[in-house]
């Protein structure tokens, strides 16, 4: 409701309502004054709008963007993994946030204005949310820059955050012009490997970063199109010139780990023959991808080229 003293009534910037008395306050009809959820403009005294709509993210990968653009006061709860600072950018920022399960039925005690997720998110969460009248929207996996930027732009609709959008965009934009302004003259081979042999495939996100770097991805010579796990021989046998990983530290804490730390991988890949960007900056797309790129630009510089196959 607005509020102030008798005059016409209007509507106040961001939504709110005013009533105006032009004689009131002269001195400030140019100057904007906001306290305590009211703003003074033009002579107008208005109360502003309520802040957006509650959003709960289901997804890590949209915890991600929603924590960069929303103001805490729109996130009514983010997932399990939003606070994982191995694997979450934003994981400081969502300690103090509520982390959600990730039940449906948290949906229907918290009643959201909207819910946000990936596609690959249980189907039968997906279902129960929709089926219960409550707005729901889908982000697939992003595979490239273009689709990133696409994510940010959306997530800067439904927060009210469009220029905090723009600006994330035009930060990625200029990352990527560093790194093809350090782009390597060779075309070496760089095969980015995953816990478990896990490789980002030949239409991916990796894949086009690599390829902004003057680099190739090996996984392309295996046919990988998205992604999947390959055999320890096939890495020995491919010898990319390097390969790209998360961690370059000798903790095995599982067998998926220990993969990595084998004898023949040791060997093939030394310290100058290697790649390492966290998991927490390639794992999704997001305001993460400024740093990754930086990462990669400053890395590629020394990398060593494989030596000739034997016949």
């Amino acid at each position: 409701m607005g509020i102030g003293v008798s005059g016409s009534r209007r509507r106040c910037p961001r939504g709110g309502l005013a009533f105006l008395r032009p004689s009131a306050f002269p001195g400030l009809r140019l100057i904007r004054v906001t306290y305590a959820g009211f703003c003074l403009l033009g002579g107008i005294v208005c109360a502003q709008a309520d802040p957006s709509r509650r959003i709960i993210s289901l997804n890590m990968c949209t915890d991600q963007v929603l924590l960069d653009l929303a103001a805490p006061e729109q996130i009514a709860g983010l997932s399990p993994f939003a606070a994982d600072a191995a694997r979450s950018f934003m994981a400081s920022r969502a300690k103090s946030l509520p982390i959600l399960s990730g039940s449906a039925e948290e949906i229907m005690v918290l009643k959201p204005d909207l819910v946000v997720t990936g596609t690959f998110t249980k189907r039968a969460t997906r279902e129960f949310i929709r089926a219960r009248g409550i707005n729901l929207e889908e982000f697939a996996p992003v595979r490239s820059v273009a689709e990133t930027k696409r994510q940010i732009t959306r997530f800067g609709e439904i927060t009210g955050a469009g220029a905090r959008a723009s600006a994330r965009n035009a930060e990625i934009d200029a990352a990527l012009a560093e790194l093809r302004a350090a782009a390597s003259a060779r075309k070496l081979t760089v095969l980015p490997l995953s816990r478990r042999a896990w490789v980002s495939g030949a239409h991916s996100l990796m894949s086009e970063l690599l390829a902004q770097a003057g680099l190739v991805n090996a996984a392309a010579e295996l046919g990988i199109r998205t992604g999947g796990r390959i055999a320890l021989e096939q890495i020995v046998m491919l010898k990319p010139d390097a390969i790209l990983i998360a961690r370059d530290d000798n903790v095995a804490e599982d067998q998926g780990r220990a993969l990595l730390l084998h004898p023949a991988l040791q060997s093939l890949f030394p310290p100058e023959r290697r790649i390492v960007i966290p998991e927490r900056l390639t794992i999704c797309g997001g305001p993460m991808l400024v740093e990754a790129i930086r990462s990669l630009a400053g890395q590629i510089a020394r990398l060593a080229p494989r030596q000739p196959r034997e016949p």
